[in-house]
């Protein structure tokens, strides 16, 4: 008996529902594939191009996890600061009031790479880099690339995307256009 057919229905039936997060650089394009869904959303990556290293102010490449998705239940346009809640509900007066701040908003899914050397652990850690997606302001242009590291989203998008999730949820960060690859279901 093969190792398919000899684990459990019910493990079976977990495995092929766990969603999966493409992500491309080249796209500015975040996809989700799941049971029996696959959506887009359109994204902003890091306007330094794609890098792993401290202090590059660029997105990282390869295989990451979520770590956390954190500000479930919170409003929209909530602020957040050091991944808590500042108190503060984002605006057009608020921005003006803090010209220049890298507003991380609504939702947070913090990842951690997932390869030793390459976006795991020493000079080239995503998480100890802090490396999110995360809302940004309406007013924010997606679909081009202008983040510090990050992937930024809409905030109705990446609310809706942190209730598809869980800590755990594999994500893969390329280069490379997803337009030849179809949007698969799981």
């Amino acid at each position: 008996m093969s190792q398919a057919t000899a684990r459990p229905q019910g493990q079976m039936h977990a495995i092929a529902e766990t969603p999966l997060i493409e992500i491309s650089i080249s796209d500015q394009v975040l996809r989700i594939s799941m049971a029996g869904d696959c959506r887009q959303y359109p994204v902003s990556t890091a306007l330094n191009g794609a890098g792993e290293q401290n202090g590059s102010g660029k997105t990282p490449r390869g295989w990451h996890r979520i770590r956390a998705c954190i500000g479930r239940g919170l409003a929209e346009n909530t602020v957040f600061a050091g991944r808590r809640p500042t108190g503060e509900i984002y605006s057009a007066g608020l921005a003006q009031a803090c010209p220049g701040r890298d507003w991380i908003l609504s939702r947070i899914l913090w990842l951690q790479g997932m390869e030793i050397g390459f976006n795991r652990m020493g000079n080239v850690d995503s998480m100890r880099r802090y490396i999110y997606i995360h809302g940004t302001p309406d007013s924010e242009p997606v679909g081009q690339p202008l983040s510090h590291g990050c992937i930024r989203m809409r905030n109705r998008d990446v609310i809706e995307l942190s209730e598809l999730v869980a800590p755990d949820t594999k994500v893969w960060i390329q280069e490379h256009s997803l337009s030849r690859i179809p949007c698969r279901v799981l």
